[in-house]
């Protein structure tokens, strides 16, 4: 087998990522957009040892589950994986990827994983768009995949009516600019769960002096709040940079650059779910990776005597602050810093439980031992990688800790990723 070689795989399973597994001549081949059961006509890119990536040419015979992608901008764009592929057999893939991860963890699970689904339109409450200025104009939209070119996307599936049309009349309202269009990065954008509100954020290489001159953009697109990065730096120049949702009876607060769950119709059931699996107890809650307080603050308010939110991110930290000061959750106390800092210089108490989200890249070795070396009642952990997931978990299990309950959320519909709750307990 070398690159440039065509070959005909059956595919087998699905692996992390959006890739489907086939062989070909007793090696492996990692096939994107390939999908268990398709008979496919691949193109090899690359021959690694024991392993070769392809790319889909044509499928010859159809997985029973394909279906024809509702989105027009597959497979250009690379934001979602599974679009071609029905709702009901991407959380079998999604499912069946888990348990291999929780396998791999030396934490095989057998008993039931729950599986809470979503509306595939419209669940983005979060979206991060790129700019490319071209010879043919100004685009905006999403990579496409496996490159840096900007697929021009005049509606996503993904995002409301409301951030749709907000995104295109900014890029609308931009074209009339070329002299900035080179200093364009990105657009952020964050929307209230219930979608009264709607603030936007553009990315740009331009300088705190110049930053004010696109103040006007905002006006007209029925933005709640428009604010310009510039660099490390970032001007709200109209209106609020807030939105806020109510989950479990909790107001929360969450800035324009504070990280948020991006599924609104998910996002109570998660909390929900969460704040469930954390046993009740006279013990005190920690909350590593807190956020804007997603689920410390709605601990705080099921009456824990004490909640200790750790979260590095400043701005995220001062909505957990606000939240808790408005609605006077006085047991929830948020610090700013490092997770490893925080949980060195605060001595465990008898009866702990923790709550672990940490960002893609995992908890890692050194929190997860510092985690286990408390020994806590319970670890609730909320991942939303699968690889790293499966690591941490056999740091954890190497310490004795197993899963006892496993949840699988489709938070992001159509795409490769998913987020996943595991609460462990000492074996």
């Amino acid at each position: 087998m070398k690159p440039g070689q065509l070959v005909e795989t059956v595919i087998e399973k699905g692996v992390y990522r959006g890739r489907g597994l086939g062989r070909v001549e007793g090696r492996v081949v990692l096939v994107p957009r390939a999908h268990p059961g398709d008979r496919a006509r691949v193109r090899v890119v690359a021959v690694h040892a024991g392993w070769a990536e392809g790319a889909l040419v044509e499928v010859l015979d159809a997985a029973p589950l394909r279906r024809p992608s509702p989105c027009p901008y597959v497979p250009r764009c690379g934001g979602c994986a599974y679009q071609d592929l029905a709702y009901e057999a991407q959380l079998q893939v999604k499912e069946a990827i888990l348990r291999e991860s929780l396998a791999r963890a030396r934490a095989p699970w057998d008993g039931d994983v729950t599986v809470h689904t979503s509306p595939e339109r419209g669940w983005r409450m979060r979206a991060s768009l790129h700019f490319a200025a071209t010879q043919g104009g100004l685009r905006l939209g999403l990579r496409q995949e496996g490159t840096r070119r900007v697929v021009d996307v005049e509606a996503c599936l993904q995002l409301s009516e409301r951030m749709n049309r907000a995104a295109r009349g900014l890029r609308q309202a931009l074209v009339e600019r070329p002299a900035v269009w080179a200093r364009l990065r990105g657009l952020d954008l964050l929307e209230s769960p219930d979608g009264s509100a709607l603030v936007a954020s553009l990315e740009t290489t331009l300088s705190p002096r110049e930053a004010p001159a696109l103040a006007a953009l905002g006006g007209d697109l029925g933005l709640c709040g428009f604010g310009v990065g510039t660099g490390r730096r970032h001007q709200w120049l109209h209106g609020t940079p807030f939105v806020e949702a109510v989950v479990l009876g909790v107001t929360l607060r969450a800035h324009a650059r504070s990280f948020f769950q991006a599924n609104r119709f998910l996002l109570e059931p998660l909390a929900r779910t969460v704040v469930g699996l954390v046993p009740t107890g006279s013990g005190r809650v920690i909350d590593l990776y807190a956020g804007v307080g997603l689920f410390a603050l709605p601990l705080g308010a099921r009456g824990e005597a004490e909640v200790l939110a750790v979260e590095w991110a400043d701005s995220a930290a001062e909505d957990a602050r606000w939240a808790a000061r408005r609605q006077g959750l006085d047991a929830v106390r948020i610090v700013t810093g490092d997770v490893a800092k925080a949980l060195a210089d605060t001595r465990p108490r008898a009866g702990e439980r923790v709550v672990l989200d940490p960002p893609r890249t995992g908890a890692g070795q050194e929190v997860v031992g510092l985690v286990a070396g408390r020994d806590p009642e319970a670890v609730v952990y909320v991942s939303c990688d699968p690889p790293t997931l499966g690591r941490d978990l056999a740091a954890f299990a190497s310490r004795g800790y197993r899963p006892d309950a496993v949840h699988l959320f489709d938070l992001f519909p159509d795409t490769f990723h998913m987020e996943t709750i595991v609460r462990l307990r000492r074996s």
